[in-house]
């Protein structure tokens, strides 16, 4: 399963996802693309196997991913306080990945209709869903 784990600003959340899938599957392979150096150094010190920094590489790894996984600001143009690009936002939005997105409602961005849950809560059913994924 190709993963990809995509995050911005200083990649808090990215580091998580990355931490806790290597800590629930330590054979997973994981791409992290940072929209910043700052995110991709992050995630590539929680584990993850192979980073890259901007636009393109959001691009190129939402062609190829089985899994994309990030803050829901990664499939909204301008989102993150300008970091997701319009090209990033379509890119994860036109990929043929699963889409696992964490709804943080910061940045403008409010998802109602969500539970209010703490960080590693969210984090945690990102892995519960990777272990579904995994099992089809």
């Amino acid at each position: 399963m190709n993963i990809v784990v995509i995050d911005s600003q200083g990649g808090g959340i990215g580091r998580q996802v990355v931490s806790s899938i290597k800590t629930a599957f330590p054979e997973q392979s994981i791409t992290a693309i940072g929209t910043n150096a700052q995110a991709t150094a992050a995630m590539l010190k929680a584990g993850a196997d192979q980073g890259a920094t901007g636009e393109n590489p959001v691009i190129v790894a939402s062609r190829t991913a089985d899994v994309i996984i990030g803050p829901i600001g990664i499939v909204i143009a301008d989102s993150m306080i300008g970091e997701v690009s319009p090209a990033m936002a379509l890119a994860v939005c036109q990929s043929r990945a699963k889409r696992i997105l964490i709804p943080v409602n910061h940045c403008d961005n409010i998802v109602v209709g969500v539970a209010d849950l703490s960080l590693s809560r969210l984090i945690q059913e990102v892995v519960d869903r990777i272990r579904e994924l995994k099992a089809i």
